[in-house]
């Protein structure tokens, strides 16, 4: 088998075909074609084919990850559960995650001090802040370590925003009472905020 043509992605900037035998076989980066060495009339085995293929896979969860973190931080487990979604094969998703802890793109306990501060602006509980960073694989290690040192976190002042919000919502205060508890706050808590 014969590398028979190199041309341009068209829909995918900085990527490049390679066409094997005349037919489309796989595409990879710029980075990965000069690494690789690869050029036009080049002969490779079925196993060389293979592996070129699946270094293109690998290319190509990389820059997704890369999008996916471009657009907000991202924990290990959320890139681990996407992976998983979109059926990653086991191998390149090991390396995807290596690659981005190797050049600081992935770190959890970063995601964790960011994810707090965007959600300390929120009527949010200390709870339901713990719950989902530890939906998002968050360790219970770094969750204290970055709760203990947040001190914009005011779980009563959100309380006391979330209840002005609310008020209007429930003509009944028992429903507001229960609603306020489904969020994760501690009922003493409502209770002295609420006249009950």
């Amino acid at each position: 088998m014969k590398i028979t043509k190199i041309s341009k992605a068209v829909k995918t900037a900085g990527r490049y075909n390679v066409f094997v035998d005349e037919k489309y076989s796989f595409s990879l980066d710029e980075a990965q074609l000069v690494k690789l060495g690869l050029k036009k009339g080049d002969e490779v085995s079925d196993e060389q084919l293979a592996n070129l293929k699946t270094e293109s896979d690998f290319g190509k969860n990389y820059l997704r990850a890369l999008d996916l973190i471009s657009r907000r931080l991202r924990s290990e487990r959320e890139i681990r559960d996407y992976a998983w979604r979109k059926k990653w094969a086991p191998e390149n998703l090991e390396r995807v995650v290596e690659r981005l802890y190797q050049y600081n793109y992935l770190d959890d306990e970063k995601f964790a001090r960011a994810f707090v501060a965007s959600r300390s602006q929120r009527n949010i509980s200390l709870r339901k802040l713990k719950v989902d960073l530890q939906k998002k694989g968050i360790s219970n290690t770094i969750l204290e370590k970055v709760l203990s040192e947040n001190e914009t976190f005011d779980e009563k002042e959100a309380l006391k925003r979330l209840i002005e919000k609310k008020r209007g919502h429930y003509d009944d205060k028992r429903k507001l009472v229960a609603y306020l508890a489904r969020q994760g706050f501690a009922y003493d808590d409502i209770r002295e905020l609420i006249e009950v």
